[in-house]
């Protein structure tokens, strides 16, 4: 995860450019906490109707008596394990899932996207920097472990509509924070609540395998719902050109864009 970063930072180094414009300060702290929610809002929203239509099972109580145990407190209601492994991974596991993230992130929201936004419209930046982001997984969920178990061009197609689709989150966050922690924490609670929370507590009931995840339908559908509302909201993105960051403001200028 870490090879999109170390791509970006030698780019800049090759070029002559400060390693600072790739958007470092934190910015105002509105749009971090916004990063930290909307995947797990997204998400909710996907899992509960999921849940709600009977294509996965609410819950899956071998892997919560997995949780249980590994807590080392004895046996515990569902809700107290579930409340319990859902506390401990938004805190300690959101630490590192930030740490894996960082990584891409450094490349694709600290370098491509506002490279992108100097030439070209937030709608194209978004479109481009989402297709990139899908293509660079692409090698391994064909010939790795990196998938759910459904046929190749199912599970690509749900995970490129669904990875475009944040892009539009992801880009516009970025460009109007001016700053990557935003993609940083945007990308890591995706991959914890997704992967690490919603997952997990899904029972099968045989074909849930074609509905949750990162490869099956229901999050593509939510989350391009959540690309459509921030498009429309483009209209907010700066117009006026102006540094990508800043290394002495608490509140980094953010890039200039075309809507």
């Amino acid at each position: 995860m870490w090879s999109p970063g170390v791509a970006a930072m030698l780019t800049r180094r090759i070029y002559g450019q400060s390693l600072s414009t790739l958007g470092w300060s934190w910015g105002q702290p509105r749009y971090q906490v916004l990063s930290y929610l909307i995947p797990l809002f997204y998400a909710a929203v996907a899992y509960a109707g999921v849940w709600l239509f009977g294509l996965g099972g609410f819950y899956d109580h071998q892997f919560l008596e997995r949780a249980s145990a590994s807590f080392g407190l004895g046996p515990l209601p569902a809700w107290a394990a579930m409340a319990m492994y859902l506390i401990f991974a938004a805190t300690v596991g959101m630490i590192r899932s930030c740490a894996s993230a960082l990584g891409e992130e450094i490349g694709w929201r600290g370098f491509l996207v506002p490279q992108l936004a100097k030439n070209y419209s937030y709608t194209t930046t978004a479109l481009i920097s989402g297709i990139i982001w899908s293509l660079w997984h692409y090698p391994i969920l064909i010939y790795a472990d990196y998938n759910s178990g459904t046929p190749v061009w199912f599970g690509l197609t749900c995970f490129t509509l669904m990875v475009v689709s944040i892009s539009f989150v992801f880009a516009w966050m970025r460009l109007k924070s001016g700053s990557l922690w935003t993609g940083v924490l945007l990308h890591a609670s995706h991959n914890l609540f997704i992967q690490g929370f919603f997952d997990p507590i899904t029972r099968d009931t045989g074909r849930t395998k074609y509905i949750i995840g990162e490869f099956g339908a229901a999050l593509p559908l939510v989350c391009i719902a959540f690309g459509v509302y921030f498009w429309m909201r483009r209209g907010e993105l700066p117009t006026v050109e102006s540094p990508i960051s800043s290394t002495t403001s608490s509140a980094p200028a953010p890039a200039a864009v075309r809507v």
